[in-house]
């Protein structure tokens, strides 16, 4: 019963050609197996070679405003298959997932959750291994995983849920809050996320601004003032 398993991919891009070639590629082998659909690339309006990229590699490119809940909320409303996968540009699965993914949707009840990634950045400093470290910890004792974990969920709980909401940062959060952690499984399959961004703007540093924005979003702060602050 193949059909059970069918999986459409949404991957919101803007100016991405330096990494989503990697995301693509970690889904080739789903795609030929035909555990994946579709792969669904929602551009918010790219100015480099992304959307070439994207096409070269049999993606279906649309376009959409500018902001990841946009762009994902976008993707998420053109699926045709009965779960969605939410991956980041500058993310890759690593060998095995599919496998694993398999096992999830297979099991009891999995319509009525979602499955995350567990978190790897490409960098072999210690700094990185801490900071992976650190997310594990996050994920185990509040079940707040990152945007960079990728989201697993049937298309019925999506909507149940409300989907992605159109605003311009903490979608992610925003989304698993209203799934609650019973609802969300930690698959042991990891989502290797590029570290260039920490290693532009410093481990510490962009860490901390992570952190004080996630504080200001539990305070209330709306998630355009946030967003102002996090540019």
């Amino acid at each position: 019963m193949r059909e059970s398993f069918d999986i459409d991919v949404v991957i919101p891009t803007l100016n991405a050609e330096r990494s989503m070639e990697l995301a693509l590629r970690s889904l080739a082998r789903a795609r030929d197996t035909g555990l994946l659909d579709q792969v669904i690339v929602c551009d918010g309006g790219s100015t480099d070679r992304t959307v070439g990229i994207a096409k070269a590699w049999g993606a279906r490119v649309e376009a959409a405003p500018q902001g990841r809940g946009n762009q994902l909320a976008a993707g998420a409303a053109i699926t045709r298959s009965p779960w969605i996968l939410f991956l980041h540009a500058d993310t890759c699965l690593t060998e095995g997932w599919e496998q694993e993914v398999g096992r999830f949707i297979a099991g009891d009840g999995a319509s009525g959750r979602a499955a995350v990634f567990s978190f790897a950045l490409d960098d072999p400093s210690i700094l990185a291994r801490g900071l992976e470290w650190f997310v594990k910890w996050r994920c185990r004792l509040a079940a707040l995983p990152y945007g960079d974990q990728g989201l697993l969920i049937s298309r019925s709980l999506y909507d149940d849920i409300g989907g992605y909401r159109a605003i311009p940062l903490m979608e992610d959060v925003d989304m698993v809050r209203r799934l609650g952690s019973a609802r969300i499984v930690f698959l042991d399959s990891a989502a290797c996320t590029s570290a260039a961004r920490y290693r532009r703007d410093g481990y510490l540093r962009r860490g901390a601004r992570n952190l004080f924005c996630l504080a200001l979003y539990f305070l209330g702060m709306a998630p355009g003032t946030i967003a102002r602050f996090y540019r």
